[in-house]
């Protein structure tokens, strides 16, 4: 192998890899007017369930892709990886743009290796900074909902055109969306949340990807991660103030991602719920 995976590991690719919740991230300076000092928080939330889950998978012996709009956004978290002692790079990816997306795989399969591992962990905020009185849908503008498309149903669609097929021709690998419990079914937009219902299509897909592709030697699984994530700006939230059992710790998230890669292929698992004990579950 030619690139920086060297020493041919397994390559493991975390779309998402770091989180709009971190120290500087745009959900953290929204909700906390700035940016917050992440200094005593654990190397494993830092960065959230991407950062978590790409810590995780480098510290299995995979070389691990981090994707990112701009790579600034992933610069404290690769370093971490390789303080760690394990491999990483970070690519740019605009999951609003094809021509970006094939840009960056083209890039990944000349740097790293065909994939045997993805994990789709993109998220938005488009919605949430919307008053109470713009709650409604005909309060939302076309680019939010066109965002949110391209996050929850198109950009995922286009990743599986690049991945794919190299998995199938080598009966093996694993597509994991990281979702959340608006996947579930349709529910309205509530004041202070994302546009989320496209994230309903994000779960479809990964059912029709199931169907298509499990045949083929591929463990497709949506992951339904059904709290509030530790992270630096969530941890600073009120409500986690005020009840921290609620609040789910990214690294053992992360444990549950790979644990589905390394399910033995007689007991797949193609959906997982994850809920804080003293919540309901979603449904």
């Amino acid at each position: 192998m030619t690139g920086q995976n060297t020493t041919n590991k397994p390559v493991a690719v975390i779309i998402g890899a770091t989180s709009k919740w971190q120290s500087d991230g745009r959900n953290t300076k929204l909700a906390h007017g700035s940016a917050i000092d992440d200094s005593d928080i654990p190397l494993g939330i830092r960065w959230g369930v991407g950062g978590a889950i790409s810590q995780k998978f480098a510290q299995e012996g995979f070389f691990t892709v981090l994707t990112t709009r701009s790579a600034g956004n992933a610069a404290a978290l690769s370093a971490a990886i390789e303080e760690q002692g394990n491999h990483c790079m970070v690519v740019e990816l605009d999951l609003s743009d094809q021509d970006s997306i094939a840009s960056a795989f083209a890039t990944i399969r000349e740097q790293a290796g065909d994939p045997e591992v993805l994990i789709y962990n993109a998220g938005y905020l488009e919605g949430r900074d919307l008053p109470p009185e713009k709650e409604l849908l005909e309060h939302i503008e076309v680019s939010m909902f066109d965002t949110a498309q391209h996050i929850s149903s198109r950009g995922p669609f286009l990743v599986a055109k690049e991945v794919l097929p190299a998995m199938r021709a080598n009966g093996a690998g694993s597509f994991f969306f990281s979702n959340n419990s608006k996947s579930l079914r349709g529910r309205k937009r509530n004041t202070g949340e994302s546009l989320y219902y496209p994230r309903v299509m994000m779960r479809t897909l990964s059912q029709v990807l199931t169907e298509e592709y499990s045949e083929h030697g591929i463990h497709v699984a949506n992951v339904v991660i059904d709290g509030l994530i530790d992270s630096p700006g969530t941890r600073s939230l009120p409500k986690a103030q005020e009840n921290p059992d609620i609040v789910m710790n990214p690294i053992k998230i992360a444990e549950a991602f790979y644990y589905l890669h390394t399910q033995d292929r007689s007991c797949w698992s193609h959906e997982l719920q994850l809920t804080p004990y003293p919540t309901v579950p979603s449904v």
